[in-house]
């Protein structure tokens, strides 16, 4: 018998790529599980799939930087703040991090399939009663119209956005006259696409001269220390903390003093939730 869960939880994501950098994705995640029928004549209770998938998910994957480790051009190694990954092709990174603010994973890219099998692989490890084998399936959300992906990390977060490198895949909208400006929304949307949307208050000087062109940002939450130093021009900088909401403000205030037109903007974080604002 097999139990299916479809769009049972979503992850966002961090992940590096060797020809993109450093890039993000929000993934839904479907669920198969094969097993026996217990006496009560069910596999396994539907109101308790989702928390124990979820849960386990959280714990692992889920807000973190995925790093394939046999990649080209990246090293990692232990550091006071827990790992320190270094990048060099296509460009030079480096993020200094708690453990759980990564996850390390031995390819040289990273694949939608292969991942949703090493997920499966950890859930099998001590699977509920009766359940035999787990398939987990990530897919992207069909999204008809532009789509950008960013990462930041927010330290004041009491939760797993307070790690420095997590991202999401997400939808924009902008209407201007009451209309829907697929222009601009293409066009906002590329200029986004695979940046480190950063928080002013959390830059720092980086100090040697070998790092001219590069930005560093820096900053202790709950979960500890984390840096993170990335080209310049990958970075898009704004006053308040990065999240959505300002995203949202920040948007609507650059492309209304760009056009010279009121603008209301709705940003999505990730999936299917967001802010909206206008100027």
């Amino acid at each position: 018998m097999t139990l299916f869960v479809n769009r049972l939880t979503q992850l966002d994501v961090s992940l590096w790529c060797p020809r993109r950098g450093l890039t993000a994705a929000s993934w839904h995640v479907d669920a198969e599980l094969d097993g026996e029928l217990g006496e009560d004549g069910m596999l396994f209770d539907f109101g308790e799939v989702k928390p124990w998938i979820k849960s386990r998910l959280d714990a692992g994957p889920d807000h973190t930087l995925l790093v394939p480790t046999r990649a080209p051009g990246v090293e990692v190694q232990e550091c006071r703040e827990g790992l320190c990954v270094r990048t060099s092709l296509p460009y030079p990174m480096e993020i200094r991090a708690p453990r759980q603010a990564l996850t390390l994973l031995p390819w040289s890219e990273i694949t939608l399939e292969r991942l949703g099998d090493r997920l499966a692989e950890d859930l099998m490890r001590r699977p509920p009663d009766q359940v035999t084998a787990i398939r987990l399936a990530l897919r992207e959300e069909a999204i008809d119209g532009p789509a950008y992906c960013y990462s930041h990390g927010l330290r004041r977060h009491a939760g797993n956005c307070q790690r420095i490198a997590h991202g999401h895949r997400s939808r924009l909208h902008i209407w201007q006259g009451g209309k829907r400006a697929p222009a601009l929304e293409q066009r906002w949307a590329d200029w986004l696409a695979d940046r480190y949307l950063v928080s002013e208050e959390d830059i720092v000087d980086g100090g040697e001269s070998e790092y001219r062109g590069q930005l560093t940002t820096r900053y202790r939450s709950d979960q500890g220390s984390f840096c993170l130093r990335l080209p310049q021009e990958r970075c898009a900088i704004l006053h308040p903390p990065t999240t959505v909401e300002h995203i949202a403000a920040w948007l609507a205030t650059e492309i209304a003093r760009e056009t010279g037109h009121a603008t209301r903007v709705q940003a999505f974080e990730g999936i299917d939730k967001g802010a909206i604002a206008q100027a």
